[in-house]
This record gives structure tokens, C-alpha cells and sequence, in this order.
């Protein structure tokens, strides 16, 4: 059996590396974290090639002298905390001591520093884990840290970093939280020689939000602010009705710390249950203050999670506090549809509970995520052109003009259900055809078919659409901005970070742009509609496209369900929707007699 030894520390700053610098989001994070710590007003962070090349990070905080700056970069050597009860009122982001060795094992790692005391500043170059040189240099009072080669000391770990583009990503996202948790500090963040924003001291943090976010996100959001025994909940949140496809604008605060906390998550999204959609997620930048003796920091290695001694209390006051804020723009209750509850274990049909014999209104019967579409007169989806651009021509395919086959000719509509399913009988039993799913995949398989031909048309605006986005969606919209224009869309600069949509496709509503176009960002940040592989690009556009196409027609007569029947059954896959839910489902004779036991 092999003897134990204890690891050089070399080896074991390496060790805590992998659990503390896994991307160089992380360097930035640590290293930000401690000019906060040190009362930084004004912090300049810069990065090369994603932050494996090149990360400086520059702040006019109170520094150190030479001893303190050497005894930095030993294991958990800190200032944070003397002894364990500490940690039970931590006031600091950072107090474990691991950080700085973490980062100087694994990479070229320069610190400059000067505390306002001393004639001369201290510089120390550590390459690798060795120590290269300590000597006095000039600079002003503050610190300076420049890690280069990150993980070239540990080249398997270099191996899973991702693309510049998504490393720079992660960069930029973090230090905007740190931006918002902290306005009054001066930020100024650049990549690869360009400024990406640069934010002066805020007294608010609307202030910081327009500056970072965009005006437009910023002039969306209502000011929350309330307070009970322990906790305090502030900060902005969207209005009824504003949502979002993704959760990356749903951002909460702990004691000023940016942390992923599924309890304030899920509070959130519990909260807006009945003002936005169901899929969509509310945007909130929220912080919550709270006794640190009643919150735990320490539970995972990068504290990006916390943990609460009183999970139900905190979901309990946050969900209070937002709700009342709604109600309180409304001034009466959030209204939504009273949603008939499923059986144990079954999904949500979101079928509105209605009064027998008093059908349920146009507006309430159509569930889906997305806000409802205005009815259109005819069941095949037509395009709602602009004023003074002519209706768009249905695209002419042999796809789309084929006769009903024989089999279904027996199809005869009984009705409408709930307003969603059309009911049809055929000699062999019944047959519920799900109209939403039904025309989304009618609409995926035409919208697919334009992209691969090039026939995608646009339909100018009279009146374009101005977009403000943040930096990161700036970049990524910048990225596919030809393939976008290619696709029916005409999207052009007008501004840091502010665009106009002059044209929009022939199938899109000129006025879901918008939302259409940031549901879109959200999909690039999800990893989607990548530039590698164009067709798979151009399939998950028809995607996201087809469920904002459909709008649900009021007509219900037999021709009009004959109609989209024929439609579906022309398509390759009639019998699920673009996102894998069945179009129809059949009951057999012989399966309704076994359920009223014939």
C-alpha cells in the first residue's frame, strides 16, 4: 500500500485552483472581489483572447505594503477573519485566503501595489507557482494584478475551456453583476482593446441598470423596496406582462453578493405565476438583505450559491413583497385565468376553469407561452403586413397542395373543447386534434422550407422599432447580425449599443419585433443558432419562428378544421409539433367501450 505524504504546496494551490479558477470568469470574480473589499471607487478591468491570454484588473483601493503583499499569495493567509465565529458575520466578499495562490500556481501572475504609507510600491512576479522577483516599484496607491497564460501550467485544464467568444461572455457577465451590486464604483471594462462599458459612480442602482442594461430595460422596471424582522428585499422588477425566454436577466442579490439562489429563483418566477405567461421568466434585479448569521456563504467552493437557515421565511417575504408591488400598479389583485388543476404527476393543460354553459372568452382559451395573438379570420396562418406593404403570397409548394389523403376523408368535426382541441369522429373511434400544435408545425415545416430556398421576404416598417441592448447582447447580435438580415429581418446600428428594426419577415406581427428579437438573443446565449452549422441554425430559427407565427383564428367550422387538417397530414412529420408534443391523439371504439366497460 503506498505511504501517505503530505503534497507540496505547489501541488496543492493547484489542486484548490481546480476548484476555485475553473474559467477565467473566475480570475476576474476573485480579483474584483478583493479591490471591493479593499473600498476600490474605481476599478478598470481588461482581457485578451477570452482571459486565457491576458486579464488586468486595476483599482485605487487602499493596497498593501511588501509584507502584506507577500503573505497574500501563502494559503489561506487573509484579513477577512481571525477565528470561526467570523464566519458567521462576514461582511467581505472574499475571507477563505485561497484566491490569489490559486491563480499565481496556474498561470504568470504580476502584483503591483502601493497602501498610501509607503514611498515606493511593491512588485512581485510569480510564473507558475515560483517566485520570479520581488522589488519596489512606482505606482499610485492601489493595486494592480496581471494574470497571463492562464493554465499553460496545466494544459489538461486549458483543454475544456471554450471558444474566446464564450469565455469573454462569462468575463463580461460577471463583472457587470459586481457593476450592479456595487454602484458606487466606477467600472470600466475592456476586451481585446475595446471599451465594452464604461460606468461612472451611481447613487441608484436604476441609475446603474439604464447604464449597463440599456434605458429601455431600465424605464421597464418598478422600484420595490420592503423591510421585516431580519430581512430587507429592494431593488427592480419587470411589469405585468414583461418576460423574458430565458433567465439571465433574473438576477438576485444576497448582502450585496451576486449568487444563484433556487429560493429566491423560484420565488420569483412563484410570484409572477399569473403576469406573464407560463415559460417565460420575469426581469428582476433584486437584493436581498439579511443577517449573515441566518445565511451560509461557505457552501460551495466559488460561492456562487448560498444557503438560508430559513429557506420557507425568505420564499415567503419575497413572494409577499412582489406580488403586493403588482397589485399595487394595478390597483386591485393580479387577474389571470383560474387554471383547472391537473391530476397527481400530469402536466398543466392551462385550460381555464368557466361556469357551466358560459363558454370561455376568445383571450383566455388559447394557453400558450407567448402572449395571446390577435384572431385572424381565416384557420391558414396569413401574414399581417405593415401599412402600405401588400399581403404576402403563400410560398408555392407541391408540400402544401396535396389533397387530404383517402384515410382521413372519414374525419367528421363534432367540435371545439375548451377552445383548444377539435373534436373529430371517424369510423374507428375519436380523434382530439390539438389546433396550436397543429398549425406550429404546418408553420415550422414552410418557414423551413423559405430559409433553405433564400425566399425569405421582409415586410418594411413605416415606423422601424429602436432596440437598446447591454453589452453582451450587443456582441452576440453583431455576431449574426448577416444571418439574421439574410432571414427576413433588417436590423441596422444606430448607436452604442442601440439598434433599429427596419424590416421584419413577412410571417412576424410588426409588433411582437421586439420581443421577438430579444427571445432570439436569449436563444444566442443559450448556445443556439450557432454560426457552425448554418442549417442547423436555420432550423432552430423556424423553431422559434413557427410559435410566433401561429395566431389562432376564431373560425371553427367544418371546412375551416378540413382545411388544417389538410395542411398537417401534407406535412413530413404531421404527428408532433416542431417541439416533439403530439398534434393529435386517437381513442379506438374498442378503447372507449373498455372505459365504459362494455
Amino acid at each position: 500500500m503506498p505511504t501517505i505524504r503530505i503534497l507540496p504546496d505547489r501541488v496543492a494551490n493547484q489542486i484548490a485552483a481546480g476548484e476555485v479558477i475553473e474559467r477565467p470568469a473566475a480570475v476576474v470574480k476573485e480579483l474584483v472581489e478583493n479591490s471591493l473589499d479593499a473600498g476600490a471607487t474605481r476599478i478598470e478591468v481588461e482581457f485578451r483572447s477570452g482571459g486565457r491570454a491576458y486579464i488586468r484588473v486595476e483599482d485605487n483601493g487602499a493596497g498593501m505594503t511588501r509584507d502584506d503583499a507577500l503573505l497574500s499569495l501563502e494559503r489561506h493567509a487573509t484579513s477577512k477573519i481571525t477565528e470561526a465565529a467570523d464566519l458567521d458575520r462576514l461582511t467581505t466578499f472574499g475571507f477563505r485566503g485561497e484566491a490569489l495562490p490559486s491563480i499565481a500556481s496556474v498561470s504568470r501572475f504580476e502584483l503591483q501595489t502601493r497602501c498610501a504609507g509607503d514611498e515606493a510600491g511593491t512588485e512581485i512576479l510569480v510564473n507558475g507557482g515560483k517566485f520570479v522577483h520581488v522589488r519596489d516599484c512606482g505606482r499610485p496607491v492601489g493595486t494592480r494584478l496581471v494574470v497571463s497564460h492562464l493554465f499553460n501550467s496545466v494544459p489538461a485544464r486549458r483543454k475544456f475551456l471554450k471558444s474566446d467568444a464564450t469565455e469573454s461572455a462569462h468575463i463580461i457577465h460577471c463583472v457587470r453583476l459586481y457593476a450592479l451590486a456595487c454602484p458606487q464604483a466606477a467600472f470600466t471594462l475592456i476586451e481585446d482593446g475595446r471599451v465594452i462599458f464604461r460606468s461612472p459612480e451611481c447613487a441608484t442602482t436604476a441609475e446603474r441598470v439604464a447604464e449597463i442594461f440599456g434605458r429601455q430595460i431600465a424605464e421597464a422596471l418598478l422600484v420595490i423596496e420592503a423591510a421585516e424582522a431580519g430581512l430587507r428585499l429592494r431593488g427592480l422588477i419587470g411589469r405585468p406582462g414583461v418576460g423574458r425566454a430565458t433567465r439571465h436577466e433574473m438576477i438576485t442579490f444576497v448582502n450585496q453578493r451576486p449568487v444563484d439562489s433556487r429560493t429566491l429563483s423560484y420565488a420569483l418566477i412563484e410570484s409572477y405565476h399569473e403576469a406573464i405567461p407560463k415559460g417565460r421568466y420575469p426581469l428582476a434585479f433584486l437584493f436581498l438583505e439579511i443577517d449573515s448569521a441566518a445565511v451560509d456563504v461557505n457552501v460551495h467552493p466559488a460561492k456562487r450559491e448560498v444557503r438560508f437557515r430559513n429557506e420557507t421565511q425568505v420564499r415567503a417575504f419575497v413572494i409577499r413583497t412582489v406580488l403586493e408591488r403588482l397589485r399595487e400598479l394595478t390597483g386591485t389583485p393580479v387577474a389571470g385565468p383560474v387554471l383547472a388543476k391537473p391530476p397527481e404527476g400530469k402536466q398543466s393543460l392551462e385550460v381555464p376553469a368557466v361556469s357551466a354553459g358560459i363558454p370561455p372568452p376568445a383571450e383566455s382559451r388559447i394557453a400558450a407561452p407567448f402572449p395571446v395573438f390577435r384572431p385572424m379570420a381565416v384557420p391558414i396562418p396569413t401574414v399581417a403586413p405593415a401599412a402600405g406593404v401588400p399581403p404576402a403570397t403563400p410560398p408555392a409548394s407541391s408540400q402544401f397542395q396535396n389533397e387530404v389523403p383517402k384515410a382521413r376523408i372519414g374525419w367528421r368535426y363534432v367540435g371545439l373543447a375548451h377552445g383548444v382541441y377539435a373534436l373529430f369522429e371517424t369510423d374507428a373511434g375519436l380523434v382530439l386534434l390539438d389546433r396550436r400544435a397543429a398549425h406550429e408545425r404546418v408553420w415550422y415545416e414552410r418557414l423551413r422550407e423559405q430559409f433553405t430556398a433564400g425566399r425569405a421576404g421582409t415586410q418594411r416598417l413605416l415606423l422601424p422599432v429602436p432596440v437598446e441592448l447591454d453589452a453582451i447582447t450587443t456582441a452576440l447580435l453583431f455576431d449574426r447580425l448577416v444571418f439574421l438580415n439574410s432571414h427576413g429581418f433588417e436590423i441596422v446600428e444606430f448607436g452604442r449599443n442601440f439598434f433599429r428594426v427596419e424590416g421584419v419577415p413577412e410571417w412576424m406581427d410588426p409588433a411582437d419585433a421586439e420581443s421577438f428579437l430579444r427571445d432570439l438573443l436569449g436563444a444566442l446565449r443559450e448556445g443556439l443558432l450557432m454560426a457552425k452549422d448554418i442549417d442547423l441554425a436555420r432550423d432552430e430559427l423556424a423553431r422559434l419562428a413557427a410559435v410566433r407565427a401561429v395566431r389562432m383564428p376564431d373560425g371553427t367550422s367544418e371546412p375551416e378544421m378540413h382545411s388544417l387538417v389538410t395542411q398537417l397530414f401534407s406535412c413530413r412529420q404531421p404527428l408532433t409539433n416542431p417541439a416533439g408534443r403530439p398534434t393529435y391523439i386517437e381513442l379506438s371504439y374498442g378503447e372507449l367501450a373498455r372505459r365504459f366497460q362494455k
